[in-house]
Order: structure tokens, then C-alpha cells, then sequence
């Protein structure tokens, strides 16, 4: 599966140049935003983690095995790439335990930068955000193009599309989801089951996403469509009034897509239409998802780019940095404004 099949049309035409990302993992460097406040007691322990070169389970079983604690024991909020420079928090359930020696866990590949007690372990998805430092290589294109996309960018973000890494290499995952949807199956594994079901929601999002984008609606709201905020889960139906909600304009509020799950889609008239439509295009996907008791969710159609701020400290190097809600992608930024040839598809990314 090519690019377009697993994304879609870009939101404001042709890239406006090429680049490389991730030529080494300080290119893309991720920092995890926390608003938790840690007591500093209890049974759980904290640690803030720098890690490269090692996805997030990867460092998870490495604590683990430091620390003489089950894998089970270890949490953490969210998935990030082996391939980037990375600080995230992880938790260790420790009850009745002291501080364990972690000196063995340490290497250049992962450094543990802080250690704070809690009194609750770190739930998936507790953080709010994720921050990005990305630096793109070999750059080429118009200056005044790629400043002028960039300036788009940031005042009307670009489409939340789920980026090439969920979906394996070469699309790899949708096709693995397919064969066990038409089987009426479900891997035994766990990692696995989560993983072809998390792409297979992805692919049916994407498709609906890209149908917005295609009939110019994605950064807009339309009677019958889902409307969140940017922050939240819940959503409400848009009527006529709620289409001119002054916090649209400023990147607050936003149409949503479906991840799906049991029953039709919630929207109505024309966007449920097209999302009843898309899903019907990939029954066996559609049915699976229903049978392995998934839940119908919503995702925003638009992601907003917080803090947008770029330079260029070579004259063939652009350096990015903003933050995005947790399970956003950046690679979804960076496709809105050049041509990535060398994109690392990793399994893991900052989705969560």
C-alpha cells in the first residue's frame, strides 16, 4: 500500500520541498508533557527517562529487569519511536519496597534524568501533549514557498491524519488486520491484537479524513457533523447555529472523524453518509472491528500546531519546533510541507 492509499491529499496542495528526517535520532526529539503533580510518596515510583534508539517497550522491559519487578508492574503514558531522542515518564509499582538500584538499566541509550514517589502509577494516556523538536536535513525547495506554507500551517493546522508508522512498513499492518477480518479472527498475542486493531480503526479514519480533505470540509463544520475541542473526548452535534461557533475560527473546536467501533456512526446527514459510506467500502475491516467489542470513538479531523516556531540554522537545514495533543502525529505536520523520502516507518510512535 502506497502513501495516498494509507493518507490521502495534502491539505494545501504540493509539498513545498524535500527533506530527510530522523538523518540521526537527535532530528526528532519528543519531550512528554505531564500535568500531573507528584506527591513525592507513596508506592509508586516515577521516573523521567531520556532514551534513543529504543521504542517505549523496549526501555519499559529494560526497567524492569533492572529493577526485579514483573513487566506488568511498569506504566507509561504513552508509545515513542525508536528512532528519535525521547523523555518520557514511566512508572514502577513498588509497595512496602525501597528505591531499587537502577544503574543497570542506564546506558547511552537510556539515561534516567529524574526519580519522584507517587501515590498512583501512570495511567496510558495521562499526558496532555507531546512537544517536538524537529530538524529537517538536505532541504530543498523555495524559501519563500516553504515560508509561506509554513505561515498556513500555522494558522490553520493541517489534517489529523494517523501517520505512515501506524500502519507497518509498506502498510503492512492494514493488510496482516485484513487477513484475520476475513478469517474472523483475532491474534492470540496481545501486542499484536492491539496493534492490527489500532491500525485497522486508523486506515477507516484516514479514508474519511482524506474524503474531507478532498471536498475541502476537513478544517470546516457542517450541520450533522461530531464537534470536540481539542483537549477533550467528548463531542456534541453541530446544527446550523453551532457551524458559525466563533471558536472554530480559532482552532478550539473541530469536526471529528470515526474510529470505529460497534453501531453506525453518531453524526448525521452528509458526514454520516460519507462515514457509513467509507466503512461500507471495507466491510470485513468494519465487521472485525465490531466483533472484537470496539467502541465507537471520535478523533478531530483538524490538528492544531501549538507554538509553531521555525529557523534555519544551516542554509540546507529547517529546525521546527511546536507541540501537539497526545496520540497526534508530527509526521502529519511535517507531510503538510515537504516531501519526506527517508521517513523512518518505525512500529512505535508518539500517538499515545
Amino acid at each position: 500500500m502506497n502513501e495516498f492509499e494509507l493518507l490521502g491529499s495534502r491539505a494545501y496542495g504540493e509539498a513545498a520541498g524535500r527533506a530527510v528526517l530522523k538523518a540521526t535520532a537527535e532530528d526528532f526529539q519528543v519531550d512528554e508533557v505531564l500535568d500531573i503533580p507528584l506527591s513525592g510518596a507513596g508506592e509508586h515510583l516515577w521516573l523521567w527517562v531520556e532514551k534513543r534508539g529504543l521504542n517505549t517497550e523496549e526501555a519499559a522491559r529494560r526497567l524492569a529487569r533492572s529493577a526485579g519487578v514483573p513487566l506488568r508492574g511498569i506504566s507509561y503514558a504513552g508509545l515513542k519511536d525508536r528512532q528519535a531522542l525521547t523523555r518520557q515518564w514511566f512508572s514502577l509499582h513498588l509497595p512496602g519496597k525501597a528505591d531499587p538500584d537502577l544503574a543497570a538499566a542506564e546506558s547511552p541509550s537510556l539515561s534516567i534524568l529524574k526519580a519522584v514517589r507517587h501515590s498512583r502509577k501512570l495511567q496510558r494516556g495521562a499526558h496532555a501533549a507531546n512537544g517536538f523538536t524537529l530538524r529537517l536535513t538536505s532541504l530543498t525547495g523555495d524559501r519563500a514557498a516553504l515560508e509561506a506554507r509554513l505561515q498556513q500551517m500555522r494558522a490553520g493546522g493541517v489534517p489529523n491524519y494517523f501517520g505512515l508508522q501506524r500502519f507497518g512498513h509498506d502498510g503492512g499492518n492494514v493488510v496482516e488486520a485484513r487477513g484475520f477480518a476475513e478469517r474472523h479472527e483475532l491474534p492470540e498475542q496481545r501486542n499484536l491484537r492491539s496493534r492490527l486493531l489500532s491500525a485497522a480503526r486508523s486506515y477507516l479514519f484516514n479514508r474519511v479524513l482524506a474524503e474531507r480533505v478532498a471536498e475541502g470540509s476537513w478544517n470546516q463544520a457542517r450541520a450533522g457533523d461530531l464537534l470536540a475541542f481539542t483537549d477533550s473526548r467528548s463531542f456534541f452535534m453541530a446544527g446550523e447555529a453551532e457551524c458559525d461557533d466563533p471558536r472554530l475560527a480559532i482552532l478550539d473546536l473541530h469536526p471529528t472523524g470515526p474510529l470505529w467501533g460497534a453501531g453506525e456512526s453518531p453524526a448525521a446527514a452528509q458526514s454520516q453518509a460519507l462515514e457509513q459510506c467509507v466503512a461500507a467500502s471495507e466491510p470485513a475491516l468494519r465487521d472485525w472491528l465490531v466483533e472484537a467489542g470496539m467502541a465507537h470513538e471520535r478523533r478531530i479531523l483538524r490538528l492544531p500546531i501549538g507554538g509553531l516556531t521555525w529557523h534555519y540554522p544551516e542554509p540546507d537545514v529547517l529546525q521546527l519546533e511546536f507541540v501537539l495533543p497526545a496520540g497526534c502525529f508530527a509526521t502529519a505536520v511535517v507531510r503538510e510541507l515537504v516531501d519526506l523520502p527517508s521517513v523512518g516507518q518505525t512500529e512505535n510512535s508518539c500517538v499515545f
